[in-house]
C-alpha cells in the first residue's frame, strides 16, 4: 500500500474518531439538561460545529489521498514494467516480444508502446525486427549509422526517435 492510501486512511479514521467523540460528548451535555446541560440546539450546533465539520474536512482530504495513492500506485507499476523491459533487453541483447509480454503479464501492445516510451524519453536504443518479433538493444554509437544493423541496407527517417529500414521493414529507435 502506498504511502498517500495509508495518509488517507488515517485522516478518513481520525474524522470518525473526531465525530464520534464529539458526539458522545454532545450526548452527555442532552443527557444532563436538567442540571445546567446543553439544549438540543447548542447540542446541534456543537455537533455540527465540532463533528460534522472536520468530519468533512478530514475524510474529504482523506478520499482525496486514498485515490491519489491508487492513481500513484498504477503509475509507479507501470514505471516497474518499463524499468523490467529495460533491464530485460539490455541485459540479453534481445528479447522476444512474446517472451517479455509474458513475463511483464502485459499485452503485445503495451510492450511496444513501452518501448516507444523508453526511446521518447532517450532512455532506450535498439530496434525491432516485426518479421522475428524480437527487440534488440544496441549502443548509440552503433545506432548512429545510416546502415540497418540488420540487413546493413540504408535506412530512412519516418518519425520522432524512430527510424525505419526500408529493405527488411525493421524499425530502429534512436535517442532524441
Amino acid at each position: 500500500m502506498t504511502t498517500g492510501r495509508i495518509v488517507g486512511i488515517v485522516l478518513v479514521i481520525a474524522g470518525v474518531v473526531i465525530f464520534a467523540c464529539v458526539g458522545a460528548w454532545v450526548g452527555l451535555g442532552v443527557a444532563g439538561q436538567g442540571t445546567g446541560g446543553l439544549s438540543p440546539v447548542g447540542a446541534l450546533f456543537g455537533l455540527g460545529l465540532f463533528g460534522v465539520v472536520p468530519l468533512l474536512i478530514l475524510g474529504g482530504v482523506g478520499v482525496f489521498m486514498f485515490i491519489k495513492g491508487g492513481q500513484e500506485a498504477i503509475e509507479m507499476a507501470d514505471v516497474q514494467k518499463k524499468e523490467r523491459l529495460m533491464g530485460m533487453i539490455q541485459a540479453a541483447g534481445k528479447v522476444s516480444l512474446a517472451n517479455a509480454a509474458i513475463e511483464l503479464k502485459m499485452t503485445r501492445d503495451q510492450v511496444k508502446n513501452a518501448i516507444l516510451d523508453l526511446v521518447n524519453q532517450g532512455l532506450f536504443t535498439g530496434f525491432i525486427n516485426w518479421k522475428e518479433q524480437t527487440f534488440y538493444s544496441k549502443d548509440v554509437a552503433q545506432m548512429q549509422t545510416t546502415k540497418c544493423p540488420n540487413c546493413g541496407g540504408e535506412r530512412e527517417a519516418v518519425g520522432k526517435g524512430i527510424v525505419k529500414c526500408p529493405y527488411c521493414g525493421v524499425e530502429l529507435y534512436l535517442p532524441q
